[in-house]
């Protein structure tokens, strides 16, 4: 099995200073590639995939997961061509936790060379972009609305010195700002809200179980929509959320499908695995077990 790693040299942290301590261990086995700038991982992938590699390796955050996610969708025949793999280096990791993949380096690379496989479901958004229509995948979570608005207005000085920490600050910050009102259609049905949360996976933000009854091969996202978002929604929502890391069900409404359309009368920014990617509309959609990746 042929395996390239495509990570960022440059990336601080105790995990990505143990993971540049062993590459020498690990070059014997495949091949590195090292990002310069921002969508290097992206173009990385999909030269990687030409070259006849059958396992690409993000070896980072949920943001290198998504960029070489990207890359493969950008090759000809790019997802039956080759596996994704992950060495979870980032601050959260909320798709290596999702896929029960070690944090410990160590563990996280005898799991890909072991090659087991998961075909799991493919999400992918349509938006427009420059007067063009510009299409993205995801692995693990969307959002739009607040946590997207978040992202936006992170330090990313912060972030590299306080880690998760700094979404909480841009989250307060997001959180002082009118929010827009957010429509999703979804089954011939509508539901309008101020944030809107969508799960491939369960998990989002880490450890939070957002949407509890998500799987990652049905088919369908899973849509939880909050129709207000401020302090007083919050403080709602935080006795239960602090106790069970789960949202209360009578204060949010839920739907599943498999395309759906998210739209504003304002602009409201959107994400993608943690990464910030522009502005409503866009229609989602998801292809069934198109993708496969490296699993414990």
């Amino acid at each position: 099995m042929r395996t390239c790693v495509i990570f960022n040299p440059t990336a601080r942290g105790n995990k990505a200073r143990h993971f540049r301590q062993h590459l020498g261990d690990m070059a014997g086995d495949c091949a590195f590639k090292a990002t310069a700038a921002a969508g290097d991982a992206r173009r990385l992938a999909r030269e990687s995939v030409a070259e006849n590699f059958d396992l690409i390796v993000a070896a980072g955050g949920d943001g290198t997961v998504n960029e070489v996610l990207n890359g493969l969708g950008d090759a000809p025949d790019g997802f039956e061509k080759a596996r994704l793999g992950v060495l979870p280096l980032g601050t959260v990791n909320v798709f290596a936790r999702e896929l029960k993949i070690p944090l410990r380096l160590k563990s996280a690379w005898e799991i890909l060379r072991r090659g087991h496989e998961l075909k799991m479901d493919l999400p992918r958004v349509e938006f427009s972009a420059n007067g063009k229509t510009e299409r993205r995948y995801f692995v693990q979570l969307a959002g739009a609305g607040l946590d997207a608005r978040a992202i936006e207005l992170v330090s990313w000085q912060l972030k590299k010195k306080a880690g998760p920490l700094a979404y909480v600050v841009a989250g307060l910050q997001a959180l002082a700002e009118r929010q827009s009102k957010i429509s999703i259609r979804a089954n011939g049905k509508l539901i309008e809200g101020e944030l809107a949360l969508i799960g491939n996976g369960k998990f989002y933000g880490g450890s939070i179980a957002i949407f509890p009854k998500a799987d990652l091969r049905d088919g369908l996202l899973d849509v939880c929509v909050l129709p207000r978002v401020n302090l007083a929604a919050l403080l709602r929502c935080a006795p239960k959320f602090l106790a069970s890391k789960k949202l209360p069900e009578k204060l949010v409404r839920r739907v599943s499908a498999e395309k759906f359309e998210l739209t504003s009368e304002n602009p409201v920014a959107f994400e993608l695995d943690g990464e910030w990617v522009g502005h409503l509309p866009a229609t989602f959609s998801v292809e069934r077990q198109k993708l496969r990746v490296a699993v414990p």
